[in-house]
């Protein structure tokens, strides 16, 4: 492969990985892609031990690849394993065109994803397209000004579009949505599409206020040392 730089996107999507761990053991999970790109991506919520070198199969949709794992952390009991991979040569990357460099600020040799997912619980209100299904009261538990992923045995469907509401403060913000990512059992990933810019930089601010976890970082490093 060339050495051109990648172009990153902040989107999640739930993804199929197996191969042999770190212990020779055979291996076959669901999981996470963050950060993707036209040659690798950060995999998150592995539950078994992997090495640098090794070469995992992951599947999106009806599409799959072999990829080389270029670094592994140990994310602690509930975010579990993480690992960043590369996709090898001659396999065609499972996620194409999913990639959106309009999200992202790049230059050669550094990443930085525009908006920090804050792993919280953040109350929100799903409403639906047509009028006869009530509304849902959740708590989204990774959200961003982008987007949400809700926790749920039963997602809705991909693709399907309704209107997400929430607070900040004493503000009621809403906002049309689309599933972009619906896995049976886990959750799904909704993306906002009707936020305006300012809106989101706001929400994205708020977010950043109320995270604890975030206490005396800058939120903006901490999204570019999240990048593989």
């Amino acid at each position: 492969m060339d050495n051109r730089p990648e172009t990153r996107a902040e989107t999640q999507i739930h993804v199929r990985v197996w191969g042999m761990d770190a212990d020779a053991r055979p291996f076959s999970q669901n999981a996470v892609a963050n950060n993707i790109s036209s040659e690798g991506a950060q995999i998150l919520g592995i539950n078994h031990p992997l090495k640098t070198g090794d070469i995992i199969g992951i599947k999106h949709g009806e599409k799959k690849a072999r990829f080389k794992v270029m670094w592994v952390t140990d994310a602690g009991a509930l975010r579990k394993v993480e690992a960043g991979v590369r996709i090898l040569q001659g396999q065609e990357i499972p996620w194409q065109g999913m990639a959106c460099p309009e999200e992202l600020t790049f230059a050669p040799g550094n990443v930085k994803r525009r908006f920090v997912r804050h792993k919280i619980q953040f109350p929100i209100q799903i409403g639906y397209a047509d009028s006869e299904r009530v509304r849902m009261n959740t708590n989204a538990t990774d959200v961003g000004g982008r987007g949400c992923y809700v926790e749920t045995l039963l997602p809705l469907p991909l693709g399907t579009q309704g209107t997400i509401t929430f607070w900040m403060d004493d503000e009621k913000v809403q906002t049309t949505a689309v599933v972009r990512a619906s896995d049976p059992g886990v959750g799904m990933g909704i993306e906002f599409t009707t936020l305006d810019a300012h809106v989101q930089e706001r929400l994205q601010q708020f977010l950043d206020k109320i995270d604890t976890s975030l206490s005396g970082e800058d939120p903006a490093e901490s999204a570019s040392n999240e990048a593989p």
